[in-house]
């Protein structure tokens, strides 16, 4: 091998893999899938970092170079990013990303737009073909994803544009829509015009008869920082290969069929030509000790941190009283939070991956390690205090010694606690891409698949008593033989 040979592979071997992201909506997951397997084929390392909730989060991923690239939609850019300040067009569209450093690698070569639907048999009772023939129900019930809510040219703005009266509104998950709209919880949802389940369920899809919607062609967006010759010439082979017969026929695999979004894309690349390996798919054991692992460490990490910082707390609160209403009511402020919304405030702090949910669950997990400590010490009896001033002990040795032990069953019901809510909650840090056991169930509630979905949600559950046990049995070490409750045989 020549000097210049040997120089190329080792700068491929040290080469950091590409970080592809996507959004937790099956074809986004699908072309995520693709992007990654493409690069891979090219002899570029690729790492697909999947499911990570919506646009902005993968947009501010990609601004912090936590991800080099995503799949996304012309008119998601020019309404949520851009704000409506830019025209969701690929001639306004590309130099306005180049200032901030992202460009377009890829035109997908679909189009996948926002649009209103209803169940067939519903519209034709109702006379309904179009957007504005809802102005004369008022009574309909309409359901809509969360992003679709809040995003710029979503209901609010739909809602200016018709004039719509409707008032019984509610946000959901865009999978779980589907469902209840096929069940009549509802009768008007958002939808994808290359979702599978528009022919599956029998949908009307209305006319957008005063263009609300704009243009939303499929994209591969990429860091300008990752943007090698390699790279580039790697992805550009997707460029205008996706059609949208293609797209719909990938989502019904994954959302009908049940088949690994890895396989559907490897197979869409067989069939392009552009791919022939096969993915190399890890069996049922290898995925659970995958999760197991991750889970373990988002909760050691946080508990630990819990005890860490919620036993100096605990122990301030009840030496300085006064001082310690302030303590108490600030971890409960903490507590009353939604672990969801905890969650997601740590992103821009510290971005996406394990570092947000740990520090999420951190804080979550502090009010019961501080409550009970302050609640163990200050339920102490002042006689037991007073005498051991009375012999002279410091108070730094009656903490140790006297205290700290006989606070030890309320502290370690505290601790037990906190682990137990580490557990549950660690599971949506799957959102954010921290893996665990909330993987396989966020992935089985998008493809509503119960396999799935029991994958994480049985051993979670399994992992939640185990950690009660443990604490059972640590009890007898920790807590003084004549501290413990004695049971009647």
């Amino acid at each position: 091998m020549s000097l210049g040979a040997s120089v190329a592979l080792g700068f491929l071997l040290a080469q950091p893999p590409v970080q592809v992201g996507s959004k937790v909506f099956t074809e986004s997951v699908v072309l995520g899938e693709v992007a990654t397997r493409t690069l891979a084929a090219s002899g570029i390392p690729a790492v697909h970092r999947r499911e990570l909730g919506g646009t902005r989060i993968l947009w501010d991923a990609l601004q912090r170079g936590e991800l080099d690239a995503y799949p996304e939609y012309t008119g998601t850019l020019a309404e949520e990013i851009f704000a409506g300040r830019v025209p969701a067009t690929l001639e306004a569209l590309r130099p306005a990303l180049a200032t901030r450093g992202v460009r377009i690698a890829v035109v997908l070569g679909f189009v996948d737009s926002y649009a209103l639907g209803m169940k067939a048999a519903t519209a034709e009772t109702l006379g309904i073909r179009r957007i504005s023939d809802l102005q004369a129900h008022p009574q309909l019930r309409f359901a809509f994803s969360n992003e679709f809510l809040d995003r710029a040219d979503g209901w609010r703005a739909l809602q200016r544009a018709y004039g719509l009266p409707q008032t019984d509104v509610r946000g959901m998950d865009h999978d779980l829509a589907y469902r209840g709209l096929a069940a009549g919880a509802f009768e008007v949802t958002d939808l994808y015009s290359t979702d599978a389940e528009v022919q599956r369920l029998g949908l009307r899809v209305l006319e957008d008869d005063r263009r609300h919607f704009p243009d939303y062609q499929a994209l591969l967006l990429l860091r300008e920082a990752a943007a090698s010759p390699g790279v580039l010439a790697a992805l550009s082979q997707l460029d205008g290969r996706v059609s949208a017969r293609d797209m719909v026929a990938m989502n019904a695999r994954a959302k009908v069929d049940h088949v690994p979004e890895a396989r559907i894309a490897a197979d869409f690349l067989k069939a392009t030509g552009l791919d022939t390996g096969s993915p190399v798919l890890p069996g049922r054991a290898r995925r659970l000790l995958g999760y197991l692992r991750d889970h373990l460490v988002l909760v050691g990490v946080s508990l630990a941190g819990s005890i860490l910082v919620g036993l100096p707390l605990g122990i301030l609160a009840a030496r300085r009283p006064r001082l310690g209403q302030a303590v108490l009511a600030g971890v409960g402020v903490l507590q009353t939070l939604p672990s969801l919304a905890l969650l997601v405030l740590m992103i821009p702090l510290l971005g996406i991956g394990a570092r947000p949910a740990i520090a999420a669950l951190f804080l979550y997990g502090l009010l019961p390690v501080v409550r009970n400590t302050h609640a163990g010490l200050t339920g102490i009896p002042g006689e037991l205090q007073e005498a051991a001033e009375a012999l002279g002990v410091s108070r730094l040795e009656r903490l140790w010694r006297i205290e700290l032990p006989l606070a030890s069953p309320s502290i370690l019901a505290g601790i037990q606690t906190s682990a137990v809510i580490c557990v549950g909650t660690a599971t949506l840090g799957a959102l954010v891409g921290a893996g665990g056991f909330g993987q396989p169930i966020l992935t089985g509630i998008r493809l509503d698949n119960v396999g799935l979905l029991l994958e994480g949600a049985v051993p979670a559950a399994l992992l939640a008593l185990a950690v009660q046990g443990l604490f059972e049995g640590l009890g007898r070490l920790v807590i003084p033989r004549g501290l413990r409750l004695v049971r009647m045989p």
